[in-house]
């Protein structure tokens, strides 16, 4: 079984991945305090798992605004460049493949977690029934203020600077995060989203927002090093729309216009039950999408080796298990036990938790 198609070969964008096993953005809250940069424990960390065919790191703000969550990494400034180049280097010295996940949270924030202690921004003044983490506690998330129509060009302008910098960051990708009701995920649906501007109302207007970044993006780096992430139906930080099938196979018709590295999807309730809600079809949205197809949420060897032998994905994303098991690749090849993860350590600390999972080697060494 160490021949399925999971583990062959493939050409993703411009990136050839030596297998079809990623691993899946980990918010792990682990960042420099100071500066919200990354380090050497986070070269430790990823390097240690670079038999992925491809690894996407945890979602980091592309600008002060853009951060919802404390020691969250951002890819804006020259400390995290070099943070990031730390951790790019270690990957690629290992034979790894690694995209940036770019991100701005919009609503789900906190102005303790603020410049100048503001308030959030988001397409409408709609707060979300979610929390957000301040480095001491999981605190409700405020009413956030609506951006004016101004001050949209400027939130695109920093996807394309953040772009921008993840290359020179050394990365070989970016992923634009437009999932689990962040700002495009915001933006995207009715149920976040009651402008009456060019941003609101139609599909097409909601819609706009997500074009200006993936154009501003692609344009900067080339749209064969860019990948998207989709949640279509997770309700994840109270997020919903009236018709999600009618919206995301918008989305995906308006992203087969750029030739993307790939399309990622959260396959139900992210991080939960991959049961889809009555009378949607996430089949039909992966058929409608012309380029590598990506699946996440809940997946075991089995259910990866079938997907990707069906052809239902070209690609499987683990979250969780590649906490917990650095080698995975090596043991879903030889269909080896996996260590347990603990949960207690997923957010914030240091080395316990994050870079001290044994491998099978050390285990039989032990």
């Amino acid at each position: 079984m160490s021949q399925a198609k999971l583990f062959t070969p493939l050409k993703v964008g411009a990136v050839d991945v030596k297998n079809r096993i990623v691993m899946a953005p980990l918010t792990r809250n682990r960042a420099r305090a100071e500066d919200d940069a990354p380090y050497e424990i986070h070269a430790e960390y990823y390097a240690q798992r670079a038999s992925a065919g491809l690894l996407i790191t945890e979602a980091s703000q592309i600008s002060p605004e853009g951060k919802g969550y404390a020691w969250t990494p951002g890819i804006y400034s020259d400390a995290q460049i070099d943070g990031w180049k730390k951790v790019t280097d270690a990957v690629h010295a290992k034979g790894g493949k690694i995209f940036i996940q770019l991100w701005h949270v919009g609503r789900i924030s906190h102005p303790v977690l603020q410049p100048g202690g503001l308030d959030p921004v988001a397409p409408s003044a709609i707060a979300a029934a979610s929390k957000t983490f301040d480095g001491q506690a999981f605190i409700d998330t405020p009413l956030p203020r609506a951006l004016e129509l101004d001050e949209i060009p400027g939130i695109v302008e920093d996807y394309r600077k953040a772009a921008a910098n993840a290359i020179k960051a050394g990365f070989d990708g970016v992923e634009v995060h437009a999932a689990n009701g962040y700002l495009i995920d915001q933006f995207l649906r009715d149920s976040s989203n009651n402008r009456e501007d060019d941003y609101g109302g139609s599909i097409e207007n909601r819609t706009r927002f997500l074009k200006e970044v993936m154009d501003a993006v692609t344009a900067e780096i080339g749209a064969d090093r860019v990948g998207i992430r989709l949640s279509p139906f997770s309700a994840a930080n109270d997020i919903s729309d009236s018709d999600p099938m009618a919206l995301f196979g918008h989305v995906v018709d308006v992203l087969n216009t750029y030739g993307l590295a790939y399309l990622h999807f959260v396959e139900g309730q992210t991080g939960g039950p991959r049961d889809l809600p009555e009378g949607t079809n996430l089949e039909s949205l992966y058929g409608r999408f012309f380029g590598p197809t990506m699946g996440n949420n809940g997946y075991d060897r089995q259910l990866a080796i079938n997907a990707v032998n069906d052809a239902t994905v070209d690609l499987v994303a683990f979250g969780k298990p590649f906490i917990s098991n650095p080698d995975l690749v090596e043991r879903l090849k030889a269909d080896a036990p996996l260590n347990e993860w603990d949960q207690a350590t997923f957010y914030g600390g240091g080395r316990e938790g994050y870079t001290d999972y044994p491998t099978l080697a050390d285990s039989k060494a032990a």
